[in-house]
């Protein structure tokens, strides 16, 4: 492979993404795919999975690629290290934001991205980078709209924690409960798309952060695109930046807002609101009495679950389904 062009900087952005591209050497000027490598802060890991990432591209990868890292408005050195990397490796973009969130990111990159493919991975590398050729293949063949890594096929092999676990099966429990999801795994950071799909997606896409892949998922789903599903070897990353508590509850939110789309009366979405949150709390209540078990006995556990749970019910259907603020 040789560059034979250099590419532009970008130019005239979107409001919803103000950023710039860093580019110091030529590059291709269509790759095939366009891996893009969201970070926040990520200096201690950025360059030594760039370089890993990288070297598989460019020496067990069959088409031509491209790797474009988005840093979030970082504060440490992760900028600074992505710009020496353009300087120095062929083949690799940065591209900067001034704010946060995932879906932001990958919004940014993918929109105006040349590639047939794009695709997006977490900088960890959690997912083994074998499981990339079966991810891209279907889409070039034209088998597929989307495609997504799974951790939660049978053939997949997954090295986490109990919590994690356990918070993976309750959330995708939980969309094929409230929103009738038909894939087995919304969030694992190791997903591709057809360029022409994600231009007919993205303007759909609502959410900036964590619940943008759930959301992409779904709107694909209802528009009756194909979404083929890889098994993948996953280990958890321990030194994960993501806030648990934080994203749960911007995911609710995300939930909530999808099921009451296309009802147009009130009543109706409050019905499906109060539905939603209803079924969430029995999967929190699930999950929590699990978690509670190994250290407490069954009526102790019970009791605690049942009252996290009954607590976060009521708040939720005050603030999401009637809208009620303050002391009232």
């Amino acid at each position: 492979m040789t560059s034979s062009a250099r590419l532009r900087p970008w130019s005239a952005p979107h409001p919803a993404r103000a950023g710039i591209r860093l580019l110091d050497h030529d590059a291709p000027a269509s790759p095939t795919v366009d891996v893009v490598i969201p970070v926040y802060n990520e200096e201690g890991d950025l360059e030594r999975s760039v370089r890993r990432l990288h070297g598989f591209l460019h020496g067990d990868f069959p088409w031509r690629a491209r790797i474009t890292i988005v840093d979030n408005a970082s504060q440490d050195g992760t900028l600074e290290i992505a710009r020496r990397l353009c300087a120095e490796l062929p083949y690799v973009e940065a591209l900067h934001l001034d704010e946060k969130g995932r879906g932001r990111a990958l919004r940014a990159a993918w929109s105006t991205s040349d590639a047939a493919v794009v695709a997006y991975m977490d900088v960890d590398l959690a997912t083994d980078l074998r499981a990339l050729l079966p991810l891209v293949a279907p889409l070039l063949s034209g088998h597929s709209e989307i495609a997504i890594g799974s951790r939660l096929l049978p053939a997949s092999r997954v090295k986490r924690g109990l919590k994690r676990e356990l918070i993976s099966r309750g959330y995708n429990l939980l969309l094929r409960t409230t929103l009738r999801s038909r894939f087995s795994d919304a969030q694992c950071g190791f997903k591709a798309l057809r360029a022409d799909t994600a231009r007919r997606l993205l303007p759909e896409i609502e959410d900036q952060g964590f619940f943008f892949d759930t959301e992409l998922l779904v709107l694909a789903q209802r528009a009756g695109m194909r979404i083929h599903e890889v098994p993948v070897d996953w280990t958890d990353d321990p030194d994960s930046r993501v806030d648990l508590v934080a994203t749960a509850l911007a995911d609710l939110r995300g939930i909530a807002r999808i099921a009451t789309t296309g009802f147009r009366t009130a009543g109706a979405r409050r019905l499906i609101r109060f539905a939603a949150i209803g079924a969430v709390s029995t999967a929190a209540y699930v999950l929590l009495y699990a978690a509670l078990r190994m250290q407490l006995s069954g009526s102790a556990a019970n009791a605690l679950a049942l009252l996290v749970t009954a607590a976060g019910n009521t708040a939720a259907n005050r603030h999401l389904t009637f809208g009620v603020r303050g002391r009232r």
